[in-house]
């Protein structure tokens, strides 16, 4: 038996998908501490396992900007706001919005998209 406690996981079971693109569950675990966010977890995965995952945010304080918005386990958060717990966490996108990829929702109305 080893003498080094095994660290705390939090595991982020994240649907993905794009436009045209079957949607798939990709589970990361995450090296658990005590008062993380999700945004910490979600931008861990994308420097160290996947660069590939996309999200958004853009705060400089928390709950500022409203881009980091999905749903937890069910509910709509904040990931900057939202408690990374150990154990399973389920994200996905929002379901009432556009997709664009990933966690990643159309959130601004369209005469605010610089793209149309």
């Amino acid at each position: 038996m080893s003498s080094i406690a095994k660290l705390p996981i939090a595991r982020l079971h994240i649907r993905r998908s794009a436009p045209g693109i079957a949607a798939r569950e990709d589970l990361f675990e995450v090296p658990f501490e005590s008062g993380q966010s999700v945004l910490d977890a979600l931008r861990w995965i994308r420097a160290t396992s996947d660069p590939s995952l996309s999200f958004r945010f853009s705060c400089i304080n928390a709950n500022a900007c409203k881009e980091c918005m999905m749903q937890l386990n069910g509910k709509v958060v904040y990931a900057c706001t939202a408690r990374l717990v150990e154990g399973d966490m389920h994200l996905a996108p929002l379901d009432n919005k556009p997709l664009v990829r990933d966690l990643v929702s159309e959130i601004a109305p369209p005469e605010e998209r610089l793209l149309k």
